[in-house]
């Protein structure tokens, strides 16, 4: 019997790894993006070499209902993984209010209403998973991320909150707050500071996306069968 992953982001370097992953462990995948069309149809592509069915769906969920659009397009459904988002960097008071509206609605309101309409779905099967892509700014904050900080914080506290709601219908929800990874939101840091960067890191390096994938399989998988509530961070020991 199928098992079918919704991942949002799924065109970014994390979503993608994270959708190689679980389509070599059998999941069918509904591949959210919205607006890396070409990067999505290269990932559905490649993913027919494990045989199950694989579903780009285009929406902005920066807009108001964007997440309707996501949502009126997802049938049978095991598993949600929150990975869709953006950073906003600089100082707060130089902070537009379109950036920080855009950044609520992607990162929190989104999230929060496309997880109700979809709900439903894994309280039937009285089964299922939702893993949310925070960030180590969530936990500790930083100096001049400080939107990005709070929005990153509010998945951490939906993530605890969710979890108590849902455990007596068999529904686990854990997050995982990645320190730096080597994608394209780290593109914006010079050779300089991405060496200053991992000397920082106790383990030495930025870590890849492939290790934030590992961690979200794990904890879908039924390996993770007793965590719920769970904030699993995956920062090669930074700011711990």
């Amino acid at each position: 019997m199928k098992q079918y992953a919704l991942i949002t982001g799924a065109s970014g370097g994390i979503g993608r790894c994270i959708a190689i992953k679980l389509a070599k462990v059998g999941y069918s995948l509904y591949l959210h993006y919205n607006k890396n069309e070409i990067a999505v149809n290269q990932l559905v592509q490649g993913l027919k070499m494990f045989g199950g069915e694989y579903i780009p769906i285009q929406a902005n969920l920066a807009e108001k209902d964007g997440y309707k659009t996501l949502a009126s397009q997802i049938f049978e459904l095991d598993a949600i993984v929150h990975n869709a988002g953006h950073s906003v960097s600089g100082l707060l008071e130089d902070l537009e209010e379109q950036e920080a509206e855009k950044l609520i609605q992607v990162h929190v309101t989104s999230p929060l209403l496309l997880t109700k309409l979809l709900i439903p779905k894994l309280i039937r099967k009285k089964t299922g998973a939702i893993v949310t892509i925070s960030s180590i700014w969530g936990e500790t904050g930083a100096s001049c991320e400080t939107a990005y900080s709070m929005v990153k914080g509010a998945q951490i506290s939906f993530v605890k909150a969710l979890s108590k709601e849902l455990a007596l219908s068999g529904i686990r929800v854990n997050a995982i707050t990645p320190g730096a990874v080597s994608t394209r939101m780290m593109e914006g840091f010079t050779e300089e500071e991405l060496s200053q960067i991992s000397e920082d890191i106790p383990l030495g390096r930025l870590g890849l996306p492939e290790e934030i994938a590992d961690g979200v399989e794990f904890l879908l998988s039924q390996r993770s069968s007793y965590i719920t509530g769970h904030i699993l961070a995956i920062n090669g020991g930074w700011y711990m």
